[in-house]
């Protein structure tokens, strides 16, 4: 708490005053035992004063022990108490009245406005008056209820009650320490585990460990090239790459394309194929379907596989784009795509909106069409089919094939992409401000 001054100011007959009253008492006889006197007859003036927000309101505060600051004083001597107000800094209207007397005792008398009976439900209101004679005046000045403080004794000095926490304080950490041995008794694993990273969150940092930590991260060898080509990938958000690389294969390494163990679940159209059906527009893509004579003129099996896995790649990731787009949902609502590869794209691909994926998502996600189509077709392929698959412009995916180092050849009325090495990015551009 924050040490406040509280200065009683003088009001004078200039300020606004609520109500004025002048009253004259009647003379009244009051009896006593030994003899009967007539009380002073004083003509009184009532001023009840309001609240003003430049002013502090008086304090009232009272000794529940009996204590009296002002027994056996004479008019010559000094106060025998000290009165101090301190403040919270944070919750200002949070008060305590600390009352030090002056004998050498170090029991102080603390009060506070938020805990004990100031806490209780005010049912009344109070009022302070104050008598002048000479002025022949009495002012009565209103009292907010949370500004009467119970003055109790508490050894140790005023310093004792500001470093001792508030109640509200103890009761919501008692209450959260309940709350977590329920938990851990009676809860679920799910509720273990997320108190257990609350309570690293709220743990403070051991300094030796941090000092370990530190030791430890600068014995690490960062390899500068690995990083390199990880930040290029995620700022061009484009397929992993090698910009060095001297021919078109290593520019996009297929095997960090399609992972070892994918490859197993991507042999849906080679299986078709051994049965003699034919590929289906309704299942599968145009850019596929183009592609059947290529997959059966091919002798050698290995190669053969390695062109259906990439195809039926291609196929996933074309019917993946429009389960979640509003165009071409109807068509690819009843697909079903590998949980391997469904957790991958939803993890690469996905967002916080499972009904349309985000622009950099879907830029991303057709950067990966565009190079398997590329290495589909030897990295020289015809862009109207992908573009029909795609449902878009030759002229919206010219971009995208640029982005990727590609370049686009008109021949008669087609367009072809090939891929130049090593890798040339476009530069980015930026729009003059006027």
């Amino acid at each position: 708490m924050a040490k406040t001054d509280i200065h009683m100011a003088e009001t004078n007959e200039e300020e606004p005053e609520t109500q004025m009253e002048e009253e004259q008492t009647t003379p009244k006889k009051k009896k006593t035992k030994k003899n009967k006197n007539k009380e002073e007859e004083i003509q009184v003036r009532i001023e009840t004063l309001g609240e003003n927000p430049n002013k502090v309101s008086p304090f009232v505060g009272y000794f529940s022990s009996g204590f009296d600051p002002l027994k056996n004083k004479a008019a010559e001597e000094p106060p025998q108490a000290t009165v101090r107000v301190f403040r919270h800094e944070k919750r200002t209207n949070r008060l305590q009245l600390v009352v030090s007397p002056n004998d050498g005792s170090e029991v102080d008398f603390v009060g506070t406005n938020y805990s004990g009976e100031a806490a209780a439900p005010q049912l009344c209101t109070y009022a302070l008056g104050v008598l002048d004679k000479e002025s022949q005046t009495l002012k009565i000045v209103p009292i907010a209820s949370n500004k009467i403080f119970r003055l109790e004794p508490r050894v140790g000095g005023p310093d004792l009650s500001v470093k001792e926490p508030s109640k509200e304080e103890e009761t919501e950490k008692t209450k959260y320490e309940k709350i977590r041995e329920l938990g851990e008794k009676y809860g679920t694993q799910k509720f273990i585990t997320q108190a257990k990273k609350s309570d690293a969150l709220r743990r403070k940092e051991d300094p030796a460990a941090q000092e370990d930590l530190n030791r430890k991260i600068e014995e690490v060898e960062i390899n500068k090239e690995a990083l390199e080509s990880v930040v290029a990938h995620s700022s061009r958000n484009t397929p992993p790459h090698d910009s060095s690389a001297t021919t078109p294969q290593m520019a996009y390494p297929l095997d960090k394309i399609i992972l070892k163990g994918e490859w197993d679940y991507l042999v849906d159209i080679l299986e078709v194929l051994q049965d003699g059906a034919e590929l289906g527009p309704d299942r599968y893509t145009s850019f596929i379907c183009n592609r059947c004579h290529k997959l059966e003129s091919l002798k050698n099996e290995v190669e053969k596989k390695r062109l259906a896995c990439v195809l039926s790649y291609i196929n996933h990731l074309v019917k993946y784009k429009e389960q979640n787009s509003m165009e071409g949902f109807s068509s690819a609502k009843h697909h079903k795509i590998p949980s391997i590869l469904s957790q991958k794209f939803s993890t690469m691909f996905g967002g916080s909106d499972k009904r349309r994926l985000a622009d950099e998502k879907r830029d991303l996600l057709i950067s990966y069409v565009l190079v398997l189509t590329l290495i589909a077709d030897g990295f020289r392929t015809n862009v109207s089919d992908i573009t029909r698959d795609l449902r878009m412009s030759s002229a919206k995916l010219r971009p995208h094939f640029e982005h990727l180092g590609c370049k686009l050849v008109r021949e008669g009325n087609l367009y072809f992409a090939t891929l130049p090495v090593p890798l040339v990015f476009p530069k980015p551009k930026y729009k003059r401000r006027r």
